[in-house]
């Protein structure tokens, strides 16, 4: 098929066009001053969006990743707290040290993107799969099976024992240090490959290399403690001190077997994939070992079901979702019919779900926690959120999410497996489907 040009003809078309459509000017006039989502905000349409809903989990002010990719681990730390501060009644501010996990899932992911530069040395370095891992190498992103992975392996310290760096807060530079030095082994790796095929000298350069990994992770986010004294004052004033605890035996001890119990849930409605069928993303994980990401595919409205039976139970809900589109972070609000693109541009930018995911326009990106739903005549309006942008953003760091927009955009939620039902308990046990690194539902939410 021939190629078309933009021809002078078209332009003069396309300009007498928007010379004679009387929106222009005044649209022109206005975004020339203005922010876009600001001239194209609606509230045509009634959302009832309030800070008020009939179902609510109290829960602690909220956390900020700063200027970092975190989020799913920030989200998940919420969730570990609440339970840990339930069981010991604190009620005042308590944090998980989100850096000490951060720190270790850098490790791993350093060493887990290694290991795969090693097992595709038989391919062409211009394949598809070469070019998606060392494209993304190492990043800050995940999802809730990696935040499991580690919590399992490394335990967890509250934030207190492991604070917040000036580079964890800000982890663009040394993730670009990282990046690079990661495709300089990929370089030497193959060098040394397609020089003589020794694996054992192929090992012993990633060893130096992780050397010098754990030298620059430990420069930038702190020494991780191997002990550390927990203190706390709980809700009836008295103060309580565990002297020399190891983090694993943090974890095992506040949170240990209950980890387990969550799973993975995705709304995946696109035709490639089935319902009540798990599923698994190839090169997708950090902890070699481990117990990695399987995903049980589910309809929307049984995801809602669940999370909802979560919530009812006092059990708030860690999940995944697309916020690149219709939010508000002034106001804190996420929903569909805040703006208006039809009116101003002639542009209708909504199409199925499932079409979203098939042409690259939507994936989750963003972990948070569901904390709240408002439900009339049976049928929940809107969701209340736990971000991790800080306190300034919203109300007090709590965003509303309509019901329309969870619809649209809300792909994942971590689930205990308690609420679900026989046959989808069954289907957990199936087996997976191995899907491509490049799926949708392989990307990481940061």
């Amino acid at each position: 098929m021939t190629k078309k040009a933009i021809s002078y003809e078209d332009l003069s078309s396309y300009s007498k066009f928007y010379s004679s459509d009387k929106r222009s000017a005044v649209l022109r006039h206005a975004l020339s001053k203005s922010e876009l989502n600001n001239v194209i905000s609606s509230l045509d349409a009634p959302s009832n969006l309030n800070f008020n809903f009939s179902i609510e989990v109290k829960t602690m002010p909220v956390t900020s990743q700063k200027r970092s990719g975190r989020c799913w681990i920030f989200s998940a730390c919420n969730v570990l707290r609440e339970s840990i501060a339930k069981k010991l009644g604190i009620k005042d501010m308590f944090e998980i040290s989100q850096n000490y996990i951060s720190y270790y899932d850098k490790f791993e992911k350093i060493n887990f993107v290694m290991e795969g530069v090693i097992s595709l040395l038989d391919e062409e370095i211009s394949s598809r799969k070469n070019q998606f891992l060392l494209s993304s190498g190492v990043g800050d992103g995940g999802q809730w099976g990696m935040f499991v992975d580690l919590v399992k392996k490394y335990g967890i310290v509250p934030k207190s024992v492991f604070p917040e760096t000036a580079q964890s807060e800000m982890t663009f530079p040394s993730n670009k240090i990282i990046n690079a030095s990661i495709r300089k082994f990929a370089y030497e790796a193959r060098k040394i490959y397609n020089e003589s095929h020794n694996i054992d000298s192929i090992y012993e350069l990633k060893g130096e290399y992780l050397q010098k990994f754990y030298s620059l992770l430990t420069s930038c986010f702190g020494v991780p403690p191997a002990k550390f004294d927990f203190e706390y004052t709980d809700s009836q004033g008295k103060y309580h001190i565990e002297k020399d605890i190891t983090p694993k035996q943090f974890f095992d001890k506040y949170v240990g077997d209950e980890i387990d119990e969550y799973v993975s849930l995705i709304n995946a409605p696109t035709s490639d994939k089935d319902y009540y069928q798990t599923y698994q993303i190839e090169l997708l994980g950090n902890v070699i070992g481990g117990k990695g990401v399987t995903h049980l595919n589910i309809p929307m409205e049984r995801m809602k079901e669940l999370i909802i039976s979560q919530l009812q139970n006092g059990e708030i809900v860690w999940f995944g979702s697309d916020v690149s589109n219709y939010g508000d972070r002034v106001g804190g609000v996420w929903d569909d019919k805040a703006l208006d693109y039809s009116s101003a541009f002639d542009l209708d930018v909504k199409f199925d779900k499932s079409a979203m995911l098939d042409f690259y326009h939507s994936s989750m990106n963003h972990a948070m926690v569901i904390t709240g739903v408002d439900i009339i005549e049976g049928k929940p309006t809107r969701w209340k959120i736990e971000n991790s942008w800080g306190s300034e953003a919203g109300n007090k760091g709590y965003y509303i999410m309509s019901d329309s927009f969870f619809d649209l955009f809300v792909y994942q939620a971590a689930i205990k497996e308690k609420y679900l039902s026989d046959d989808e308990k069954k289907a957990l046990k199936g087996d997976s489907i191995l899907l491509a690194p490049w799926d949708p539902f392989g990307t990481l939410a940061d």
